[in-house]
């Protein structure tokens, strides 16, 4: 506020006398206080100048206001100068379950996994428009109930049905996703259908253009059933249609802000969905729901045709029943159409395989050992002993390379200039929440931030890139508690990717979740030890009982 007086005085300046002078001068010296700076009256004085003349370029600029889908023209590279990430390429395995057959409660298909559903296909016991219309009816009798569907696509999901049973007819398989429903987040275009952004502003709006996640699973052969909820612009779970729920818990909200695509697919509404992740909001979700999800490499998925929120932080994944599933969907998905300049075309060699005797896999030792003796965490590290890991305790770094809140700047700026547009329409009072915490108000807030503060954040954010690959170098996964420390945020500043997949349930009967962390654009390592992890156990093969029937 004392700043926006110091502007208004400073305007008012040009035509006073020069006790208003002062007095700008000395309003402006009190408004660098909260930058925490310290200038002389001299220097105040003489800023006056330059400082009009930027609310002139300001002024400009505002006469056409940008819209979120005008691109960053730069972008943020994980890799730090001088490693190379490139990978010689592979076979991928992909399996399909051969000796399948029909359930007899056909309700059982709803946790089929997507091996055993493509193994039904392909082997021509069920076709795809009846699975299709299968998940469509389970979506009607629970979308309501979880608040998880924001738009049904049903016509358009029968259609690439009927062209999936036509094509496998005619003996063109496209693979393990050719014919199997799923779901995206509702701030993925896709041509002929709203998307919202989960918020009352933009509840009616159409995108013309098909998102690069969509052209990629409509080309393996999957079929789009409904866009899915999410918090609004990508921040928790209520939206303008409600509050999704958990499926373990329907008082409790489902956490987000991938918030519909965790539900869906824990209660078996979709085999699969997609959702995304700036800070928290695929492994979030996937915690209290007790789903599988991959959050990647920052850039190994294009974000073309989705929305913006952070430019540096935001990354599309899958989320599943099962690493397995999500191993399948992101071998689809991965790579780049050149409309997103933070993404890049990576080798996935995935085989599904560990060598525990070759893994160097780790865990944070400073995190574990804030936990109970009895804690679920710590089972985890037994059965990785059990399946033949050589496990090191490790100290993962932590408040020595991020002592200050870095994420907060470089999101809440660049957020705040992606929905530049609502905060000047004043738009954003439309916005589901308005308290201090959620988005009005901290892109407002946001204005207050420096340029020069949010570009060297960046620059400290390269130094963190630095100690966070050279502490990885040494390991192909580290295992940490889904939320100790400051790993989270670490992780998604620097890029890594990582795997949450359930590990059992607290005293509430609610879902509990361990992660593991990989090298950049090594996701198919830390999927593959998640699987070997879920071979060996059953958590992931647990439902809520309401959505049994």
């Amino acid at each position: 506020m004392r700043f926006l007086i110091a502007l208004a005085l400073i305007s008012f300046s040009i035509v006073a006398n020069a006790q208003t002078k002062a007095d700008t001068v000395h309003f402006l010296r009190e408004a660098a206080e909260l930058y925490d700076l310290d200038f002389t009256e001299a220097e105040a004085d003489s800023m006056i100048g330059n400082i009009m003349g930027n609310l002139q370029i300001y002024k400009g600029m505002h006469k056409t206001l940008p819209t979120n889908d005008i691109p960053l023209p730069f972008a943020f590279n994980p890799v730090p100068y001088g490693m190379n990430k490139q990978k010689m390429n592979q076979t991928v395995s992909l399996p399909f379950v051969a000796n399948i057959r029909l359930p007899k409660n056909k309700t059982d298909l709803a946790f089929y996994s997507i091996p055993e559903l493509a193994g039904l296909i392909r082997s021509k016991q069920i076709t795809s428009v009846e699975l299709t219309r299968f998940f469509i009816e389970r979506l009607k009798k629970w979308g309501d109930t979880l608040e998880c569907v924001i738009t049904l696509t049903e016509d358009t999901a029968m259609a690439q049905a009927r062209r999936a049973d036509e094509e496998i007819k005619a003996g063109k398989y496209r693979g393990v996703l050719h014919g199997i429903p799923y779901g995206l987040k509702d701030l993925f275009a896709v041509k002929g259908y709203k998307t919202t952004w989960g918020s009352t502003p933009y509840k009616d709006q159409h995108v013309d253009e098909d998102a690069y996640v969509y052209k990629r699973l409509r080309h393996a052969g999957a079929v789009l059933c409904a866009k899915l909820s999410l918090g609004a612009l990508a921040f928790n779970n209520k939206w303008f249609g409600g509050e999704t729920r958990n499926p373990w818990n329907l008082k409790q909200g489902s956490s987000g802000s991938s918030a519909g695509s965790a539900a869906a697919v824990v209660a078996g509404l979709l085999p699969f969905t997609i959702g995304t992740e700036t800070l928290g909001s695929i492994v979030s979700p996937s915690t209290r729901c007790g789903a599988t999800g991959l959050r990647p490499t920052f850039g190994s998925i294009s974000r073309s045709g989705a929305m913006v929120l952070c430019w540096s932080l935001d990354k599309a994944g899958p989320i599943c029943r099962s690493a397995e599933d999500c191993a399948i969907v992101f071998n689809y998905i991965h790579g780049t159409d050149g409309k997103d300049y933070g993404s890049v075309d990576q080798k996935f060699n995935y085989d599904g395989v560990v060598n525990f005797k070759q893994l160097r896999i780790a865990y944070a030792e400073n995190y574990f050992k804030r936990l109970a003796p009895d804690a679920p965490e710590r089972k985890v590290l037994e059965v990785y002993k059990s399946l033949g890991a050589a496990l090191k305790p490790v100290e993962f770094p932590d408040s020595s390379v991020y002592p200050v809140n870095l994420i907060s700047i470089i999101l809440n700026a660049e957020s705040a200039a992606a929905f530049d547009e609502l905060t000047r329409t004043n738009r954003d009072d439309l916005i589901e929440r308005q308290d201090k915490g959620f988005w009005p108000n901290s892109f407002r807030a946001a204005r207050f931030i420096p340029a020069v503060e949010y570009i060297n954040a960046n620059r400290y954010r390269y130094n963190l890139c630095k100690a966070i690959n050279e502490f990885m170098k040494d390991y192909d996964v580290v295992i940490v508690p889904s939320f100790a420390g400051r790993q989270l945020s670490i992780t998604n500043l620097t890029g890594h990717p990582v795997v949450v997949m359930p590990m059992g349930f607290n005293q509430n009967g609610s879902p509990l979740s361990i992660t593991l962390i990989g090298n950049l654009f090594d996701e198919a390592t830390i999927l593959a030890a998640a699987k070997a992890y879920q071979d060996k156990t059953d958590f992931n093969k647990k439902h809520p009982e309401v959505f049994k029937n």
